[in-house]
């Protein structure tokens, strides 16, 4: 792992709460998915800080798929954690429930991976403590980055090529 130090994944836990207004909301009546996708990645980029104690930036979203619409006046709360660190990047799984205050009920939303990586103000990355993952659901999604990460590295290495090819022609 980068540096010696090592973190849980609770010491990395980012909850926000966020009140669904008008001006979030599409002619419907529900959040915008650019709008929650913002607010996701805000989460997500104070679990990454938390967990690198440095600066970090988004290097990548696994599929979002917006599995329930929020309505206005609904609370959206959004859940993220680190799920494993590697060198200098993170992975962090992000959860979105949807609250009616009405009723009480709560669904899911939304879920999905986000990897970030560690940097300081030049922009150099940086070593990131180790994630010392505590439960069965912890060390499952550990385990489980790993795959993730492959095909990120993948899709990196497919669209860096494509890139070449269209600054080519």
């Amino acid at each position: 792992m980068g540096n010696s130090k090592r973190k849980t994944v609770a010491e990395s836990r980012s909850v926000m709460h966020r009140l669904v207004m008008p001006e979030d909301s599409n002619t419907l009546g529900t959040l915008m998915g650019g709008v929650l996708m913002h607010w996701m990645d805000m989460c997500a980029a104070i679990a990454a800080r938390r967990h690198s104690n440095t600066y970090a930036m988004t290097v990548t979203v696994d599929r979002v798929q917006l599995v329930s619409p929020v309505r206005m006046g609904e609370v959206v709360i959004l859940e993220a954690e680190i799920t494993r660190a590697f060198r200098t990047s993170m992975e962090i799984g992000m959860r979105v429930v949807a609250e009616n205050l009405d009723t009480g009920k709560k669904r899911l939303c939304a879920s999905t991976f986000y990897s970030f990586v560690a940097v300081d103000k030049e922009g150099n990355t940086q070593a990131v403590p180790e994630v010392v993952p505590e439960t069965d659901e912890q060390k499952r999604r550990y385990r489980e980055a790993e795959k993730r990460r492959s095909e990120r590295l993948e899709d990196a290495a497919r669209i860096r090529e494509e890139a070449e090819a269209f600054g080519s022609g």
